[in-house]
């Protein structure tokens, strides 16, 4: 078992920054963590993924050179670093966790609750 606890949304002006963080406990061993997002009245999608190492990792086209996904395994944490964030990347945040080894956006078994952001134009 592993549990998810995500922290770091808000409220932001486009082009502003933030980073968001995703507390791991339990299993957490070799894990994939990925970052996904749901934004209202749209299906869940991919953001992030990274592999165990964090030498691997896996963006979508939407977020690719703004958004950065890394993390420290001694403190069990992942994170994603968002940059020049547009109101299009309003949704609320989900940190995930596998076992695995494709590092991208399928078969996750473990779920935060999710944090919001909000980016005002």
């Amino acid at each position: 078992q592993v549990q998810l606890v995500e922290s770091g949304g808000g409220l932001v002006q486009a082009g502003g920054s933030l980073r968001l963080s995703c507390a791991a406990s339990g299993r957490t061993s070799n894990t994939i963590m990925g970052w996904f997002r749901r934004a209202p009245g749209k299906e869940r999608e991919f953001v992030a993924a990274i592999d165990w190492s964090g030498s691997i990792t896996n963006y979508a086209d939407s977020v690719k050179g703004r958004f950065t996904i890394s993390r420290d395994n001694a403190k069990n944490t992942v994170y994603l670093q968002m940059n020049s964030l547009k109101p299009d990347d309003t949704a609320v945040y989900y940190c995930a966790a596998k076992w695995g080894i494709q590092v991208g956006a399928s078969s996750y078994n473990y779920w935060g609750q999710g944090t919001q952001v909000t980016v005002s134009s």
